[in-house]
């Protein structure tokens, strides 16, 4: 074997290894051989969270294309996004950064976003929305365990200091602790009188008649309250009805003309009670003239003498007594 095949060998197995390390580079960074065609949207975020090239792109769980470059643009990060050329992306739809489990990576999720709207053109800029990554959360749930533990350190200082809220009420208790038995005592006695059946209390809760009679109370005055609710239903249906002009006295109220004619009759009413009190008229003088009163109580006396005397006469002569003013 010469030196130019030695060469030519040593060259082509240098190609091959230099094709093979790159395909393995591009599967592993990639997890494909050849890059899919497709159009590239821009998501800038604050923090990428580890999000790095060839990390899925998914919508709705689908995968619909993966993380062409991550880098920084002024005071954000941004993630290009390699999309399939066969998937389109509605406008009102936000990326946010996910993560798939505790040990898995991260991926862009895009929300289905509505219907009726157009998608995003190539080399757009598209909406996102911030979420907490796991050391946000992990750092707020310490925080939250050194608020505990602040609040239960102070609980249980306030449990063993003597000047605390436990300790005076430990103290209270032991200088009241003699009263505080009577007053145990008190209740004890006040049941066991109830358990008899003595005062109202025991009576009511152990005399079936009382508690009977006490129910029908209750139900009478039920029944008075719904018929007062009837009552004041009904009348407020009158109201409605006089509002309306119905009946005499909404026609009173709100007809002009029976109100003119109402007005009138007062008037007239009221003149006619003027005239009687000043004597005018025969009824007024009835009321007001006293001589026309002992007129007719003249009268009557000579009517009462007339009578009496027909009484001692005989039936010619009362009628011609009778008869005597006629002629």
């Amino acid at each position: 074997m010469n030196n130019a095949q030695m060469s030519a060998r040593v060259g082509l197995f240098f190609l091959l290894g230099a094709a093979l390390i790159w395909v393995t580079f591009e599967s592993l960074g990639t997890g494909k051989i050849s890059r899919d065609k497709g159009y590239v949207l821009y998501a800038p975020f604050r923090s990428l969270k580890e999000l790095k090239v060839g990390d899925e792109v998914r919508m709705a769980g689908v995968k619909i294309g993966s993380v062409l470059e991550t880098r920084l643009r002024g005071r954000r990060a941004e993630a290009v996004l390699l999309i399939d050329s066969r998937e389109r992306i509605a406008k009102d739809a936000s990326a946010t950064i996910g993560m798939a489990g505790l040990l898995g990576s991260n991926y862009v999720s895009f929300d289905l976003g509505s219907d009726n709207i157009s998608a995003y053109e190539p080399d757009s800029i598209v909406l996102t929305v911030e979420t907490a990554d796991l050391n946000t959360i992990v750092t707020e749930l310490g925080n939250v365990g050194k608020k505990m533990d602040a609040a239960l350190s102070q609980f249980s200082g306030t449990l063993t200091d003597k000047n605390g809220l436990f300790g005076k009420l430990t103290q209270m208790v032991d200088d009241n602790r003699s009263k505080i038995g009577e007053a145990v005592d008190n209740l004890q006695k006040v049941s066991v009188r109830i358990e008899r059946g003595e005062g109202t209390l025991g009576k009511l809760i152990n005399d079936p008649k009382l508690h009977d009679e006490l129910l029908a109370t209750v139900t009478e005055i039920k029944g008075a309250a719904t018929q007062a609710k009837t009552f004041v239903s009904d009348a407020q249906g009158v109201v409605a009805e006089v509002k309306s002009g119905h009946g005499t006295l909404g026609v009173l109220l709100y007809d002009k003309d029976s109100a003119e004619n109402v007005r009138v009759t007062v008037k007239n009413l009221r003149d006619l009670s003027d005239k009687l009190n000043q004597g005018k008229g025969t009824l007024g003088k009835l009321l007001n003239d006293d001589s026309l009163y002992l007129q007719a109580q003249g009268a009557l006396r000579k009517a009462d003498r007339m009578f009496e005397s027909l009484d001692d006469q005989g039936p010619i002569t009362a009628l011609g007594v009778v008869a005597r003013p006629l002629f």
